[in-house]
């Protein structure tokens, strides 16, 4: 198996740990950077895992889902009145677990599809890594599955 990585760095974003007895359970943000380990057997015709310059639809989506957004969990049970007291102040990303660990899986479920597409089936995503500001990481990895 050949890899490769792709990073992104910087996207800020907030979220909140409602079940955190601590902190975290107020509204915050960081500056997110992820880290994509790419897999395939065999290369394609340059000798690439995947084609870096070929990746904009992952630059799209996180501008378009989580750059400057307010990530909750979807069973938040305070997230619907902290949006309709300003819901023009937020864009809303939902997902079941907003962890540093929660977000690594999610991502993992919807690019690991979309590469594999992209690729025709040749390439996948090995794993995914999370970082809060440069301090926390945490990652997902396809064997977990």
């Amino acid at each position: 198996m050949l890899t490769c990585r792709k990073s992104y760095h910087d996207i800020p974003f907030a979220h909140r740990q409602h079940r955190h007895d601590g902190h975290c359970a107020l509204v915050h943000g960081h500056n997110w950077s992820f880290t994509i380990t790419f897999a395939c057997r065999e290369t394609d015709a340059n000798g690439f895992v995947i084609d870096f310059g070929k990746l904009r639809y992952l630059r799209h989506w996180l501008e378009e889902n989580l750059d400057h957004a307010c990530v909750f969990n979807a069973d938040d049970p305070l997230r619907e009145a902290i949006v309709a007291a300003a819901p023009e102040a937020f864009k809303v990303y939902l997902m079941d677990n907003c962890s540093s660990e929660g977000i690594a899986r999610h991502l993992f479920e919807i690019w690991d599809p979309m590469v594999r597409e992209a690729s025709q089936q040749r390439a996948w995503i090995a794993s995914i890594e999370v970082e809060e500001d440069r301090r926390n990481a945490a990652s997902f990895h396809a064997e977990s599955l």
